[in-house]
């Protein structure tokens, strides 16, 4: 009797109201975003030919926008942090709106470019600055193990996010970006304002966590080159998507050899979303926190290199669609219902300007730089003319030095309750 009311209680408290207005954040965060990401994507379809142009400018602008960022934090507090930037971006989709329909440049090629580019800063610091909310609200062992269920509402706002898109699609040639900026739009406010509340209920909103920041203008930047715990976290975040983008364009290649119709492998696709999805929500809402606790953070960060350390096996060396189907479910469940909330409980103990600054520089910049290095890599192998499936063999020494930097990463940041 008395272990399933242990059980009853620990339940309760892991789906408690402070949990649920988390993952409800996360989820209109996601949603505004997922809202937009068909159309970016068809904007990147309009523009192939440019697409590594559009993304070097996308990289550039983030790390010019960090300093700009990081000047804003340390003159404010949480919740001016929360406002300034939530509302930036809600103005800049209003713009677009009344760019494309008001004054008419719906048909112009370079408004089209300027919004796949935005897209791209939206998708990272909307999310970024989501997280900047969590991990120092959500700080001490009790709430740390709310990670789970925030990503789980993540997860859904997305699935909202892409089924609202899919609604609207039809709308897109008759009027553009009006239906897709409008929701998004809103549901950002939303977001806003929820945040903005949780903020004010916190138990840190009497205390120092919400005065302002402090500090300069290019601390995110300087703190991940000089000091070895953040540099070293730097270095993993850029190394991961590397090896991810890797991955992917390795994946598509596969995919391509395989069928030339292309009905059959958007089916292909479907059927990995559709299996990827259910799996990572069943992780992130009850698997999440136990497998933290149980394996410890220093386990989880070594055992992404290991992972992509064998799907770059697989792939080198028996490069098959169901090699291709295999290695994707597991490494997307493993990126959002496990690796994802293991970083930010180690983001979540670091010093109070880190917490603030160097995440956003590293969730935004060093996410894009490790893009632009994973298809760098792809294109400097076709240079000097590599097979696509060899390709994956020679990044394995780089799969390795993941995991030693996961080692390091676990060591440099001692984990403590609060």
């Amino acid at each position: 009797m008395n272990l399933r009311k242990d059980s009853i209680s620990k339940v309760t408290k892991y789906f408690s109201t402070e949990s649920l207005a988390a993952s409800f954040l996360f989820f209109l965060v996601l949603s505004s975003w997922y809202i937009l990401r068909p159309v970016r994507n068809e904007m990147a379809v309009a523009n192939v030919e440019e697409l590594p142009y559009l993304l070097a400018a996308g990289a550039l602008i983030m790390f010019l926008v960090n300093p700009l960022y990081s000047w804003i934090a340390s003159k404010s507090d949480l919740r001016k942090i929360i406002l300034f930037c939530y509302s930036f971006l809600i103005l800049n989709l209003i713009f677009f709106l009344l760019s494309w329909r008001a004054f008419d440049l719906g048909d112009s090629i370079w408004l089209g470019r300027i919004f796949y580019v935005w897209c791209n800063i939206y998708s990272f610091f909307v999310v970024s600055i989501f997280w900047v909310v969590i991990i120092n609200l959500y700080r001490d062992s009790r709430t740390r193990g709310f990670y789970g269920i925030i990503m789980a509402g993540g997860s859904l706002g997305a699935l909202f996010g892409s089924e609202i898109s899919k609604r609207f699609s039809n709308s897109f040639n008759d009027f553009g970006l009006e239906f897709f900026s409008m929701s998004s739009a809103i549901l950002l406010f939303l977001a806003m304002l929820l945040a903005i509340f949780i903020t004010s209920k916190s138990k840190y909103s009497n205390q120092l966590e919400l005065n302002n920041v402090g500090g300069g203008s290019f601390d995110g930047i300087k703190n991940s080159l000089k000091r070895s715990e953040i540099r070293n976290i730097a270095i993993y975040v850029w190394l991961w998507t590397g090896l991810m983008t890797i991955q992917w364009i390795t994946a598509i290649n596969i995919v391509e050899d395989w069928s030339q119709d292309s009905a059959q492998r958007l089916r292909f696709f479907a059927t990995v979303e559709q299996v990827t999805s259910p799996l990572t929500l069943i992780v992130q809402l009850f698997l999440t926190n136990i497998i933290i606790k149980k394996f410890g953070i220093k386990n989880i960060m070594l055992m992404y290199g290991l992972l992509f350390f064998l799907a770059y096996l697989v792939y080198g060396l028996m490069p098959s669609i169901i090699s291709v189907g295999i290695v994707t479910v597991i490494l997307r469940i493993f990126e959002y219902g496990i690796n994802k909330p293991t970083r930010e409980t180690i983001f979540s103990a670091l010093q109070k300007n880190d917490r603030y600054k160097s995440t956003v520089f590293i969730d935004t910049f060093i996410s894009r730089f490790g893009d632009l290095t994973g298809s760098g890599f792809i294109a400097l192998s076709k240079f000097t003319s590599i097979t696509a499936n060899a390709a994956p063999l020679i990044a394995l020494p780089i799969a390795g030095y993941l995991s030693f930097i996961g080692i390091r990463i676990s060591r440099d940041n001692e984990i403590k309750d609060l």
